[in-house]
């Protein structure tokens, strides 16, 4: 199923070809704050419907995740990263995805304060 999902604004739009049935919810110092909803999938199913110089990018701890975000409303619709096996990985911020029903999800919590 293709989702199409974005930033507050609109400046980062996407299309994430991808069935979302479960999502995780990690207590991470950055996951908690800012309330993100994640589901993992292959790099090559996001496909950008704005241009890449649209986002800005934060790294933290071992700077393996690079949180992307708009700096001009604040959101953060997706990370990418490398896999378990080093595959091209994103995690898809499901809020932002408006047409989602997430009271339809099944939420996996995920312990990463102790990580």
């Amino acid at each position: 199923m293709i989702h199409q999902g974005s930033c507050h604004c609109g400046r980062i739009a996407f299309e994430a070809d991808t069935d979302i049935e479960t999502v995780m919810e990690c207590n991470c110092s950055h996951c908690a704050r800012k309330g993100y909803l994640l589901h993992f999938m292959p790099r090559e199913k996001l496909r950008l419907t704005t241009p890449e110089a649209n986002f800005s990018t934060y790294t933290f701890n071992r700077h393996a995740i690079k949180h992307r975000f708009c700096e001009v409303c604040g959101c953060a619709p997706f990370g990418e990263a490398a896999g378990p096996k080093g595959e091209p990985t994103v995690a898809l911020n499901v809020r932002c995805i408006p047409a989602l029903d997430l009271a339809t999800l099944k939420v996996k919590k995920v312990d990463g304060r102790s990580f």
